[in-house]
């Protein structure tokens, strides 16, 4: 048995069965969910997704470079070459939202302006979400920002690709095929929790204390990012008037 088995996981198991049981994984995956509202919370994920995902390749170089000056020289350079990976892919969450807006205008009178979405201000959950990565990189345990993105990832590999089975069902095939930057990270996001869960485990077998305070950054993260996609279902409920169950920031 690994040690992130045993001395991490046992801590992000409350936040992890969130997958299943929060409000908005039910709604998001409920055969009941009207088009419109998935469609608007889809323009919401992919504006709004780019606040959330520009950073991502900075606090990755950043949690890397903290690494070497602690004197974690090879995890380090492990996360920075990774960081590479990460950049610009905010783009393809921008590019998504201006595809959907547009698709949406086609056959709505209700016209949005895709630019003026991704200057919404952020909410709540997702300036925490910034915070609690900038938090791990700027503290005495960078491989915190690895715990954030390995529980991220696990979203990504976990809840996203049932997501779009369900976007495949209520708007079909095509709107599947614009979702570029949610396919994308479905698939390579397994090898992206591979490397996070490498490095965790190669701390956790010098330092097994640890695995409670990498898992306090992982859930934060987890915690964040589900608040967040909840912002963005409750701003479609209330663009198209269907009522506001929780505050979006």
């Amino acid at each position: 048995m690994s040690l992130i088995q045993t001395q991490y996981l046992p801590h992000v198991k409350e936040t992890r069965a969130r997958l299943e049981t929060d409000a908005v994984v039910r709604t998001l995956l409920s055969p009941d969910i009207s088009p419109d509202l998935m469609a608007r919370f889809l323009i919401e994920w992919s504006a709004r997704g780019a606040y959330m995902t520009e950073p991502v390749d900075g606090w990755i170089r950043g949690a890397g470079e903290r690494c070497i000056a602690l004197g974690q020289e090879k995890v380090g350079r492990q996360l920075i070459t990774h960081a590479k990976h990460e950049a610009g892919h905010h783009l393809m969450t921008l590019q998504d939202a201006r595809v959907l807006t547009e698709q949406w205008n086609a056959s709505h009178t209700q016209a949005m302006d895709a630019e003026a979405l991704v200057a919404q201000a952020p909410t709540a959950a997702m300036r925490e979400y910034r915070q609690v990565h900038d938090e791990a990189i700027t503290g005495d345990l960078p491989l915190g920002q690895a715990a954030i993105e390995y529980e991220v990832g696990y979203l990504a590999v976990v809840l996203v690709p049932r997501i779009l089975a369900r976007v495949r069902e209520v708007l079909g095939q095509g709107t599947l095929d614009t979702l570029t930057f949610l396919r994308e990270h479905a698939e390579v996001d397994v090898g992206h929790t591979a490397l996070n869960e490498r490095m965790m485990e190669g701390l956790l077998s010098t330092h097994p204390e640890e695995g409670r305070r990498l898992a306090a950054f992982g859930a934060r993260g987890l915690d964040c990012y589900l608040r967040f996609l909840d912002d963005c279902l409750e701003a479609a409920r209330r663009s198209l008037g269907t009522g506001v169950t929780a505050a979006a920031a």
